[in-house]
């Protein structure tokens, strides 16, 4: 059963035990996942109130590319689990001889950069939700405008997160231009969605007065 199917009782005991999967990057996802509902709620908040009109367009979009980005949230949940598992299987492949060397390293760096790959997407989609966010607390109705400053927050947390399981992948791929690109990428992505919570954060001091 897919993670985003289970009951949040489940998940947080799986979570919990044990066991290697879900993890981080599950947990991640689930935050970005929290992040995009809070921004549609803000806008299902907003839409339709005559003070807001001026800001129906923004929010119908907020609308519907949360609710985009909320599912991709919740499929990246597994795709976390799944590229651990790959990882883990590749790593127990047999080296008893010169070619299962061979094949168990190609494998494992195949692994790890498909360990790495998700969650970047996952990053990338971050930027998504941190631009949603902030959208939603700038234009947004002001009566729950604390809700998209949450969301705000739970998107930065997922991006951290992602961005943590990018990192301990990198060192094992020995692609030094895949490396550098991934480490790019990933650090491009932090700054804006570092700078888009900045933001709304500094309108959550403005609304709230302090």
């Amino acid at each position: 059963m897919p993670f985003a199917d289970e009951s949040i009782n489940k998940f947080l005991a799986d979570l919990s035990s044990g066991a290697p999967t879900p993890g981080g990057g599950a947990a991640a996802a689930l935050c970005g996942a929290l992040s995009c509902a809070l921004v549609s709620m803000v806008a299902n908040l907003t839409i339709g109130k005559e003070k807001y009109a001026a800001a129906a367009d923004a929010m119908t979009y907020a609308r519907s590319e949360g609710a985009r980005a909320l599912s991709r949230f919740a499929d990246a949940m597994d795709e976390d689990a799944r590229a651990f598992e790959r990882f883990m299987d590749a790593l127990k492949m047999p080296k008893d001889t010169d070619e299962a060397k061979r094949a168990r390293k190609t494998a494992m760096e195949e692994a790890s950069k498909n360990a790495t790959l998700v969650p970047l997407s996952m990053i990338d989609l971050c930027l998504t939700g941190a631009q949603l966010a902030h959208s939603a607390a700038e234009k947004g109705n002001v009566n729950v405008a604390t809700d998209a400053g949450a969301a705000a927050l739970f998107i930065e947390a997922a991006a951290k997160a992602a961005a943590y399981n990018v990192r301990v992948n990198l060192p094992g791929i020995s692609d030094e231009d895949f490396r550098k690109d991934a480490a790019a990428k990933m650090n491009a992505s932090l700054a804006e969605i570092g700078a888009l919570c900045a933001k709304t954060t500094a309108r959550m001091d403005e609304v709230l007065g302090f």
